[in-house]
C-alpha cells in the first residue's frame, strides 16, 4: 500500500513537474530567459531522474540522465537557448512524459517509443562534448605505478587539491583487494600530484603477517569530480577501511553554490550537505554515529567541521538552505492535497443533507411550533454555509485548462507554418474541477479550428493590411451565476453563405427559410458538416464540431458563435460553475413539479388573460418582445390550465424568454441527481432531483428552452408577417 502510494505520488509530481518544464522553455521561446528560471529547469529534470530511480525506471533515468546533462550545459552558459535546442528539450519532454505514462500503466514500451528515444538521445549527444577514452567502473589504467613517498616529500593538502586519508583494514588483502589498484584508479578521474605512504602501523618483524596490510596513504588529487564519484572508487572496502575526503579550498565556493541551488525540501542538515555534494552518505553516517554515542549534546555541524569533513562556511550555507526550507513548509502546511473521490463522496453527503434538511423544515413548519420551526431554519443555514464550503473545495482556476495551450499554438503554427500569437486572459477564473477536466478536449478542437481554418496565413494577412502575425485568444470570466470562456481569432471569419450553401445542399435547411447570422453560424455544429476545401492533420472531416456542442450540453452549457468577415470570429461558451448542487426555484405545472436555477430567474409576472390561450407564445414586456413556452404543452402534462397562470423570465447568454406555469413554490436547494440512460437525450430537461416533500422534481435545462422559445418566436411572427402581406 505504502509503496503504491509513493508510485502515485511520482507520477502526479512528474507531471507537474514536466509542465514546468514546458511552461519555461516555451516562455524562453519568446525571450524572457532568466537564470533562475534555468536553475528550475535542471532541478525538475533531476527530481525526475531521481525519484524514478527510487522506483527502478530504469528508462526514465537513463533518458532524463542526458536530458539533465543537456539542461546542466545550459545552466552553466556552455549553451545557448536557441530555437533548435529548446525545441529539442521540448519534444524530450514529451517522451519523458510518454515513458512515465507507460511506466504508470505497467506496459511494456513499444518499438516505435524506443526508436524514438534512440533518435532524442542521439540529437541530445550533440549538444554533450564528446567523452574522452576512459575505462569503465573496475578496469585499471596499465599505467605505471605512482611513486610512494615514504616520508616528506613535500606539503600535502594543496588549496587546490582533494586531499585523500586512507586507512585499509587488515585482511583488504585477504579480501582479494589490491589497495594500490584503488590508488591507481583515482588517476582516471585527475592527477595524484602528492603522495605519502605511512608505516606506523607496521607491527615488529616477529609478528608481521605477509598477508596483512598495515600501510596508510595520504595524498593529494587534482580532479574536477564530485565527492561522491571520489568515495564511489572506494566502494567495495569502505566497511573495512577508513577514508577521510577533504576538498580543495576552491570546492568550499563551490558546495556553497550547489547549496543555494537546490531545492527547499529537506528540513535535515545533514540531507542538505549530502544533495549538495558537500558531504557524502557514508560520512554523515559516520558523524550521526558519533553524535549518538559520544557527543549527543553537540550539534551536527560542529561535528562535521571539528572532524575536517565539511568547511564552516559550507555547513553556515546548508543551515540557512535549511531555515528557508522550514519557512517554506510552514507557508505549505495551510494547504493539504485531497484526492478527488474523497471530495466527490463529501459532495454527495452534503446534497442528501440538504434534502434531508429541506424535509426537516417542512416538517417544523407543518407543525406549526415556533421553536422547532426557528431551530429547523438555523439547521438549514447552516447546512446551506456547509454547502458553500464544500462546493468551493472542489473550485479551481480554469488556467489548469489555459496553460496547456501555449504548447499547442507552438506546434501547430509551425505546422501550419503561420505566425501565430496566444493571449490568454481570466486564466484565475474558478470553476468545478470535474467541469476543467472535461473542458480540455472541446477547447482544443476550437483552438485547432480557429488556427487551421480562421486565421490566414501572414501573406493573405498583408494583402488585407492585416499583421502578419495572427491572435488566437482564450478568455474566462463569470457572468450572470454562470462562467463564460471564449476562443477569439481575428481571422477571416465565417462565410455565411458558404455555410447556408453547405447546408442546402445537405437538406439541412431548405432556400426558402430566412435565417439570422447567429443561426447559419451553429449550422457548423451538426454533425459531419465542414466546408473545408482539403482535410488537414487539424481539421476538414466534419466530425468535430458536433463532439464540441455535445460535450458542452453534456456539461448543462451552450455555444453561441459570432463572426464578421475579414475580422474574425469569437466562439463563446457558457456554463453553470457546478454540476452538483444549486440554488433552486421551484415551480408547478398540474401535479409535476419543475426546477429552475435560481441564478437564471429575473422575474415573475402574470400570464395576461388574453393571451392564456391561443398559438401566438411572445408577449409584450415592457416594450420588448418576450418569447415564452407553456410547460403543459411542452411536457404533455394531462391535468387541464387553472385560470389564471404565471410566466417565469429566464436568461441565459443575453437572451431572455419566459415559461408559462400554473403555480410558484418559491425557492430551494436542489441537489442535481442525473437521469438515467433512457431519459438522458431527453429535450428540455437536464436532470432531477429530490424535493422536500419526498416527490421528483425534474430540473429543466433553461439554454435550451430559450433557444426552443426563440426559434418559435421567429416562425410565428414570420408567420404573421406572411398573413398581413397576403391579406393586403
Amino acid at each position: 500500500m505504502i509503496v503504491d502510494e509513493a508510485r502515485g505520488t511520482f507520477f502526479e509530481e512528474a507531471q507537474e513537474l514536466l509542465r514546468q518544464m514546458e511552461q519555461i522553455l516555451l516562455a524562453f521561446e519568446i525571450g524572457t530567459q532568466n537564470e533562475e528560471e534555468v536553475n528550475e529547469l535542471f532541478r525538475a529534470a533531476h527530481t525526475i531522474k531521481g525519484s524514478a530511480g527510487l522506483f527502478r525506471f530504469e528508462e526514465i533515468v537513463s533518458f532524463t540522465h542526458v536530458v539533465e546533462s543537456v539542461l546542466d550545459r545550459l545552466r552553466s552558459g556552455a549553451l545557448e537557448a536557441d530555437d533548435g535546442l529548446l525545441g529539442l528539450l521540448l519534444e524530450s519532454g514529451d517522451h519523458i512524459g510518454t515513458l512515465v505514462a507507460a511506466a504508470a500503466s505497467d506496459s511494456p514500451l513499444v518499438e516505435a517509443v524506443q526508436a524514438l528515444g534512440n533518435a532524442l538521445v542521439a540529437r541530445l549527444e550533440a549538444f554533450l562534448p564528446r567523452p574522452a577514452e576512459t575505462p569503465l567502473a573496475g578496469e585499471f589504467l596499465p599505467e605505471p605505478e605512482p611513486a610512494l613517498a615514504v616520508s616528506g616529500g613535500g606539503p600535502l593538502g594543496g588549496a587546490d587539491t582533494w586531499h585523500l586519508s586512507l586507512r585499509f583494514g587488515a585482511d583488504v588483502l585477504r579480501m582479494g583487494m589490491d589497495p594500490l589498484a584503488f590508488i591507481r584508479y583515482l588517476t582516471t578521474l585527475g592527477d595524484i600530484v602528492h603522495i605519502e605512504t605511512l608505516c606506523d602501523a607496521l607491527p615488529p618483524i616477529e609478528d608481521f603477517d605477509p598477508e596483512a596490510c598495515h600501510l596508510g596513504f595520504e595524498l593529494d588529487l587534482r580532479s574536477a569530480a564530485s565527492r561522491q564519484e571520489i568515495e564511489a572508487v572506494f566502494e567495495f572496502v569502505q566497511d573495512d577501511a577508513q577514508i577521510r575526503i577533504l576538498p580543495p579550498h576552491a570546492r568550499v565556493e563551490d558546495d556553497i553554490a550547489l547549496i543555494a541551488e537546490l531545492p527547499e525540501e529537506s528540513s535535515r542538515l545533514g540531507e542538505i550537505l549530502v544533495a549538495g555534494g558537500a558531504l557524502t552518505r557514508r560520512e554523515l553516517e559516520q558523524a550521526l554515529r558519533a553524535q549518538a554515542q559520544d557527543a549527543p549534546e553537540r550539534r551536527l555541524g560542529e561535528i562535521l567541521t571539528d572532524a575536517g569533513a565539511v568547511h564552516e562556511q559550507v555547513v553556515e550555507a546548508a543551515l540557512d538552505k535549511q531555515k528557508r526550507g522550514e519557512e517554506r513548509r510552514a507557508a505549505e502546511s495551510r494547504s493539504v492535497k485531497v484526492p478527488a473521490d474523497k471530495l466527490d463522496r463529501l459532495i454527495d453527503l452534503v446534497g442528501e443533507l440538504v434534502i434531508a434538511g429541506a424535509g426537516t423544515q417542512l416538517l417544523a413548519n407543518r407543525s406549526r411550533l415556533g421553536e422547532l420551526a426557528e431551530s429547523a431554519s438555523q439547521v438549514n443555514r447552516l447546512v446551506e454555509e456547509v454547502r458553500d464550503a464544500a462546493l468551493r473545495l472542489r473550485m479551481v482556476q480554469i488556467g489548469e485548462v489555459f496553460n496547456r495551450f501555449p504548447r499547442v499554438v507552438r506546434d501547430v503554427s509551425r505546422e501550419l507554418g503561420k505566425d501565430i500569437e496566444l493571449k490568454i486572459s481570466g486564466a484565475e477564473t474558478e470553476l468545478d474541477k470535474s467541469m476543467v477536466e472535461r473542458l480540455g478536449d472541446p477547447l482544443m478542437h476550437l483552438m485547432r479550428n480557429s488556427m487551421d481554418h480562421g486565421l490566414e496565413t501572414a501573406e493573405e494577412r498583408l494583402a488585407r493590411g492585416k499583421p502578419a502575425r495572427g491572435t488566437v485568444g482564450l478568455a474566462a470570466r463569470h457572468e450572470s451565476g454562470s462562467i463564460v470562456i471564449e476562443v477569439r481569432d481575428d481571422g477571416r471569419g465565417l462565410d455565411r453563405e458558404r455555410i447556408l450553401r453547405k447546408a442546402i445542399e445537405k437538406g439541412l435547411v431548405q432556400e426558402s427559410q430566412s435565417l439570422e447570422d447567429g443561426e447559419v453560424y451553429q449550422l457548423i455544429l451538426q454533425p459531419g458538416f465542414s466546408t473545408a476545401e482539403k482535410v488537414t492533420n487539424l481539421s476538414g472531416r466534419g466530425v468535430g464540431m458536433d463532439v464540441v456542442k455535445s460535450s458542452i450540453e453534456a456539461l448543462r452549457g451552450s455555444i453561441e458563435i459570432q463572426s464578421q468577415a475579414g475580422e474574425g470570429t469569437c466562439m463563446r461558451l457558457t456554463l453553470p460553475l457546478t454540476l452538483a448542487i444549486i440554488d433552486g426555484f421551484l415551480v408547478g405545472v398540474g401535479c409535476a413539479r419543475f426546477v429552475l436555477p435560481l441564478e437564471m430567474v429575473v422575474e415573475c409576472i402574470e400570464l395576461p388573460a388574453g393571451d392564456g390561450a391561443g398559438d401566438r407564445d411572445y408577449l409584450n414586456l415592457r416594450g420588448q418582445v418576450l418569447p415564452f413556452l407553456r410547460l403543459r404543452e411542452l411536457f404533455e402534462v394531462p391535468h387541464p390550465a387553472p385560470r389564471r397562470q404565471n410566466v417565469v423570465v429566464v436568461q441565459y447568454g443575453g437572451r431572455q424568454a419566459g415559461l408559462a406555469v400554473d403555480s410558484l413554490m418559491g425557492e430551494c436547494q436542489t441537489v442535481i441527481k442525473p437521469l438515467g440512460v433512457l431519459f438522458e437525450k431527453l429535450r428540455g430537461i437536464s436532470g432531477s432531483t429530490v424535493l422536500a416533500s419526498g416527490e421528483v422534481g425534474l430540473i429543466l435545462d433553461v439554454p435550451q428552452l430559450i433557444q426552443l422559445a426563440t426559434a418559435r418566436e421567429g416562425v410565428q411572427i414570420g408567420n404573421a408577417a406572411r398573413q398581413r402581406v397576403a391579406q393586403s
